[in-house]
């Protein structure tokens, strides 16, 4: 990426290098391996710690109210998040070096969308996990620490995907900037038989100054068909 993310899609950087030192020092990088780090966390200690057997049933329970699906819930949203946040990740490295404009917009287009989704999930899962937990009767053989881990790192996750979506939406909006400003209309073509740009005739308005040039001449009897005033009709 260009420095302050400058020609996001708008410009082809195709053989400008990979710089690792500088994509790691990257506020996107940084954001995108917390947030891989707070998806583990909450995966796997529901994976690991999230279900216990109570005194009278065999069968594991879920720890936050005995509610299977927000164990179920805490578990696919972790695991989805951390599968995202590594191939964004290599979508970040690999997108300074595309060429196609079209593609680098797509790209930008799928963190922007997902982010802000996974964004909204977090925050539902943060709400359910937290809402169960509190209303959780019997607390007796349950890590709590593990607990509250988990739902600590959901509300982490909901700042830190907040974030990516705040630096792809202005990844977007430098891209778009771009495109506009670095547009201009194509140069005439010399050998085109037509003009490139078209102006409409104009015509003088019609204004009557003077009189008429055409009048009406007046009314006159008919002529006498005979062409004499004195026709006497013809005797049989």
């Amino acid at each position: 990426m260009e420095s302050n993310n400058s020609a996001a899609y708008g410009a082809s950087l195709a053989g400008a290098g990979f710089d690792p030192i500088k994509f790691i020092k990257q506020p996107q990088t940084i954001i995108r391996f917390l947030s891989w780090v707070f998806a583990i966390v909450v995966f796997a200690s529901i994976t690991a710690e999230g279900y216990v057997n109570s005194e009278v049933d065999v069968q594991v329970k879920c720890v936050f109210n005995r509610n299977e699906g927000a164990c179920h819930y805490g578990v696919g949203i972790g695991v989805i998040s951390f599968l995202a946040c590594f191939a964004f990740l290599l979508a970040d490295a690999v997108l300074p070096l595309m060429s196609n404009a079209q593609e680098r917009k797509y790209m930008v287009m799928a963190d922007l969308g997902f982010s802000a989704a996974w964004t909204f999930l977090w925050f539902v899962c943060f709400c359910l996990l937290a809402d169960q937990w509190s209303k959780t009767q019997e607390t007796s053989g349950i890590p709590t620490d593990a607990v509250h881990a988990i739902i600590a790192f959901s509300f982490f996750s909901i700042a830190s995907w907040g974030a990516l979506t705040y630096f792809a939406l202005i990844r977007f909006r430098q891209g778009v900037a771009d495109v506009t400003q670095n547009y201009a209309d194509p140069p005439a073509d010399p050998t085109s038989p037509y003009p490139t740009t078209y102006t409409p005739p104009t015509y003088p308005s019609f204004q009557n100054t003077g009189s008429d040039i055409f009048q009406q001449p007046p009314i006159t009897p008919n002529p006498d068909p005979s062409g004499q005033s004195n026709y006497q009709p013809p005797v049989y």
